[in-house]
């Protein structure tokens, strides 16, 4: 089971996980590398660590991992420099990303290894607005790859670089975050569903609505279906745009919550095309 929620630590993250990281001091974020990609070899993991900077650099971010230098040597570990592998200031192509990592994973597998462990800065894939779109719609694409094969990644971004605001788009896309913004994830779940959870109440409404549009959520069998067993408040201008969303698609909206509110709300706002289901 994927792990979803506020973390404090990697640990517990398993072979399907995927968290988003923001850190104010470089140390800070090197530290939960180091126990994020130990813990993948410890579990048979291949791990791969790539920021920007020198590769010779970017090694010595891994010492104190117990094995390193023949876990570098043998191929169980992997360094790169995002320097050489992104042009500056262009957005990523979010599907040949996701298939980049796909064909890594499949690598990983061949050589033996239990799966594929990526921890990555990703603060200079978001400097622009064309760039910050490409990568949350890339982030949300990778997560729905992470549930069905066994790639975990951890998403890193500098809070000096990265604002709240941006952080937030980035953030919204994850099933786990170690910020209590922008509150609520957007997120994969299984058998290529979306899942909500969080709160919503305090979140910008152009920031939800913008979630929906790069989740991609399209009807099937004419139904949008939200697996909401996360979501701990929904307040009632989410929901409309929830309903919004489903209605411009010609769509019935599925709720399946735990959410007590859930129900009384779709009554009070006449929402004739939302229907809540309990969560499984």
């Amino acid at each position: 089971m994927r792990r979803s929620g506020l973390a404090e630590n990697t640990h517990g993250l398993g072979a399907h996980d995927h968290a988003c990281w923001r850190y104010e001091e470089a140390r800070e974020f090197h530290a939960h590398v180091r126990e994020f990609l130990s813990d993948g070899l410890a579990r048979g993991y291949r791990v791969w660590y790539t920021a920007s900077g020198d590769v010779t650099a970017l090694a010595g971010d891994l010492r104190g991992i117990d094995g390193i230098d023949e876990a570098l040597a043998s191929g169980a570990a992997q360094v790169s420099s995002l320097d050489t592998q992104y042009p500056v200031g262009a957005p990523i192509d979010p599907a040949a990303q996701v298939r980049a990592y796909a064909e890594a994973t499949q690598e990983a597998l061949a050589a033996g290894f239990t799966g594929l462990r990526v921890a990555a800065d990703c603060t200079p894939l978001v400097g622009t607005p064309e760039q910050l779109d490409a990568f949350a719609r890339y982030e949300h694409l990778v997560d729905h790859y992470m549930t069905s094969s066994p790639l975990s990644g951890m998403c890193g971004y500098a809070s000096d670089a990265v604002d709240e605001q941006a952080f937030g788009q980035v953030a919204c896309m994850h099933p786990n975050t170690n910020s209590p913004s922008p509150g609520f994830r957007l997120y994969a779940a299984g058998d290529d569903g979306t899942a909500l959870g969080g709160e919503t109440d305090l979140v910008p409404g152009e920031l939800f609505s913008l979630a929906l549009v790069r989740a991609g959520l399209r009807p099937r069998d004419g139904r949008i279906v939200l697996e909401a067993g996360g979501l701990e408040f929904l307040d009632h201008n989410s929901l409309l745009r929830l309903a919004g969303h489903a209605a411009d698609r010609d769509a019935l909206l599925v709720l399946r919550t735990s959410w007590p509110g859930a129900a009384r709300l779709v009554d009070l706002l006449d929402l004739t095309n939302v229907r809540v289901e309990a969560a499984s």
